[in-house]
Order: structure tokens, then sequence, then C-alpha cells
């Protein structure tokens, strides 16, 4: 796929057919993660757990629903791998670092065929959760970030159209 293709067609993908992604699959998506801008190529601060244990999943997916105070909510929406990414800094770098792997893992899961969704809400309901906390295993000094469901989905990708009034406001200064 081109990639002004996957960043039309990327969207957030909120069903799943359990499957996960394939071996292949998984290993682009990952790929793509290490092929992400890092600030002051400071690779060591990030750590990246992949998360296929559906009792870890589900574990997860309670807690966000408790901190959201709904326990009928699954804000991993069923996904058969969380990709959670860690760092050991803190601040406005290590947040943009996180975000530019996710976004790189979401446009490698289009191109993939794969269904994928940020996800923060439940990394926020994971961090204040020492037990599940300690099932990721994380070096000491890392902490949650971010995180992104992945698996096989039944939705597709097709080319969208970016109406008018979804531009940002701009303005050029010379």
């Amino acid at each position: 796929m081109e990639l002004e293709d996957a960043l039309n067609q990327r969207k957030s993908v909120r069903s799943y057919t359990g499957e996960p992604a394939t071996p292949e699959q998984l290993e682009a998506v990952l790929t793509a993660a290490y092929e992400a801008p890092i600030g002051m190529g400071k690779y060591d601060s990030i750590h990246l757990t992949v998360v296929t244990r559906q009792s870890l999943l589900d574990a997860i997916d309670a807690a966000a629903a408790r901190l959201f105070g709904n326990p009928e909510l699954h804000p991993l929406y069923g996904a058969p791998t969380l990709v959670v990414v860690s760092s050991s800094n803190e601040g406005n770098v290590a947040s943009a670092n996180v975000a530019a792997i996710i976004q790189n893992m979401s446009l490698a899961a289009v191109d993939q065929g794969l269904g994928s969704c940020y996800i923060y809400g439940a990394i926020r309901a994971l961090a204040q959760d020492p037990a599940l906390l300690s099932e990721l295993g994380l070096p000491e000094g890392f902490t949650p970030l971010g995180s992104i469901v992945l698996g096989q989905t039944e939705e597709g990708y097709a080319p969208r159209e970016i109406p008018a009034g979804h531009r940002f406001a701009q303005n050029v200064v010379a």
C-alpha cells in the first residue's frame, strides 16, 4: 500500500473477529514501531510489551471499565492483542515518542489489513493498578504511556474524502 493511501484510509477499528494478527503481520507492525522517530535517539528509553494473554487483556479491560465508571464497557473492544508502549522518561518528548510509535503501528496495521485503535484510557487504569502493572514485567523505571489494540477485523479500509470543515486552521508566518 502507498503511504498516502494508508494515511487517508487509517481509522479506529472497534470490532474484532477475535483472531490475532499472523506472526508476519505482527512483525510488520512491530517493525514500523521500531522505525518511529525517537527524541535524541534514546531508543533505550522505550519498551514495548505485546499482551496476548486473554486473562490479562480481560483484567485490563475490566480495570478500564471501572475507571470510566461503567462495568459494561469494553475499552479494549475485544481485540486479541494489546501493544503497550512504555517510557523511562517523562514529559513532552516521551509523549511525542510514544505517539509517533503508535501512529507508525497504526499505519502498518492498515497496510497489513489489520484492525487497530489507539488506547489511552485503559493504560491510565493499568498504570494505577500495581498488580496489573506487575503482570507486564516492565523494566525498572518504565511507565506505560499509551497503547494500541490489534487484530483481525471484518471492517475494511477504503478511501475517504476529507471535508473542508475537517481541516485545521492554519496560517503562514513568513
